[in-house]
């Protein structure tokens, strides 16, 4: 933490269906006396996802929504524009909790607490004070992944307009009193009894964004506060709901189908990986000041969740991760055990270079470049991977010992893999 500039981190651990521990590490804000506990509020970014899906399955399951349905039928104060895109497909809220919508607006930067904020309208329109691009169809729903903040904002909609409830109101009727998460709210600004138990957001030099925090009308998309306790009570409530538990919050046959991959990697809100007792449901989220990342294995009933109140601290909860899945034997993400390679020059030449590097549910691929760099390989893919030393296992296979990924190298690009996700580079330039 001291050497990655990090004030706080919050962890819960699952093992055998129940929380084994949940304890807080560090401050509240740098410089700070305010300690980091199980009850501090962070940030969940966009795990905030994950529980609007669940709102929305539990009005399905209610017959109050339909997930194959044109959503225009049921918004009132807003439509989705038609245009050629829509012609004979269209947006549904299965295609956009599995972001294959078409839709647009990847994500949202947030706004200072004391400043104007923009109406759930004015950011689906990209209309001032809303910063964002407008919310729109540029691709033939159903014909591709596209992770879209922008359909999330969408569903958010339809929640209210459907219901005549407040969001926030309506996540604590439907997910956060029933699975008793008590310290989890969407209310945008923070009350002040719940703002003084809250981390402040750092930037990636350790130092407090302003205004401590950004909020956004966005709520379904990423400004849910929340414990790294409470993200798991949620996650062993949908491992319920799967098993067909009495009382979960979904029927097992919407539980199903939400972690059932509906295209690529994505079910119904969380990201799905692995198979057998390996396989896994999991969401990650980034908000200015915060890092985040939850995973579960429902087959073995284990699981973690790490919240971070600073930016880009993605490489520590990767780290984290590796060390809670060794200590409670998880099926999968234990780090990984290698013997380093010498290789010749002629390989180094082989294997430097620019290439386009196709990340999941992004498009088009990222600019990427494996260098030579005082006498070590590394990548840089940015904004995600920067200067990421590469230990050679043998002349076309690599491992990031910071992230855990492997790339494979063959023809003119490589293929890396990451927590059982595969994604492919093409060589763009010798």
């Amino acid at each position: 933490m001291a050497g990655a500039h990090i004030p706080g981190v919050s962890i819960a651990v699952v093992e055998n269906g129940r929380i084994a521990w949940a304890r807080g590490f560090g401050v509240q804000e740098a410089g700070g006396r305010d300690a980091v506990t199980a009850h501090t509020l962070f940030q969940a970014a966009s795990i905030s996802k994950v529980i609007a899906a669940t709102m929305t399955l539990r009005l399905v399951d209610a017959q109050k929504l339909d997930l194959d349905a044109d959503v225009n039928r049921a918004l009132r104060s807003w439509q989705v524009p038609e245009n050629a895109f829509t012609a004979t497909q269209k947006v549904t809220l299965r295609r956009i909790l599995s972001h294959t919508a078409g839709l647009t607006v990847h994500g949202f930067p947030g706004y200072r607490p004391d400043g104007a904020l923009p109406s759930v309208l004015d950011v689906l329109d990209g209309r001032a004070p809303a910063t964002n691009a407008p919310v729109r169809v540029d691709t033939v729903p159903g014909s591709t992944t596209r992770y879209s903040g922008g359909g999330i904002v969408i569903e958010q909609l339809l929640l209210t307009d459907v219901t005549g409830r407040a969001f926030p109101q309506l996540a604590r009727e439907l997910v956060l009193d029933p699975l008793q998460m008590r310290d989890s709210t969407f209310e945008q600004p923070l009350p002040p009894p719940l703002a003084a138990r809250a981390a402040r957001g750092h930037d990636e030099d350790g130092g407090v964004i302003p205004g401590g925090w950004a909020i956004g009308p966005e709520m379904a998309a990423g400004w849910l506060w929340t414990t790294a306790a409470d993200l798991m009570k949620w996650a062993i409530a949908i491992d319920a709901s799967r098993a067909g538990t009495s009382g979960a919050p979904l029927s097992r046959g919407l539980a199903s189908q939400m972690l059932t991959p509906q295209k690529d990697v994505y079910g119904l809100g969380p990201v799905l990986e692995g198979s057998g007792r390996a396989f896994r449901f999991s969401h990650g989220g980034n908000n200015p000041g915060y890092t985040t990342q939850f995973i579960y294995f429902p087959e073995t009933h284990q699981g973690a969740a790490i919240l971070v109140n600073r930016v880009g601290a993605d490489q520590l909860i990767d780290e984290l991760t590796r060390a809670i899945a060794e200590e409670y034997d998880w099926p999968a993400l234990k780090p990984l055990r290698v013997t380093p390679a010498t290789l010749a020059d002629a390989a180094i030449a082989n294997l430097t270079g620019a290439y386009a590097l196709q990340f999941p549910g992004s498009d088009p691929p990222s600019p990427a470049t494996i260098a030579w760099k005082n006498g070590r390989l590394a990548l840089d893919a940015p904004p995600i991977i920067t200067d990421d030393e590469l230990i050679p296992i043998s002349a076309t296979e690599l491992v990031s010992p910071a992230w855990g990924y492997r790339i494979r190298v063959a023809g003119r690009g490589f293929t890396l893999t990451y927590n059982g996700t595969d994604m492919t580079a093409t060589r763009v330039e010798r």
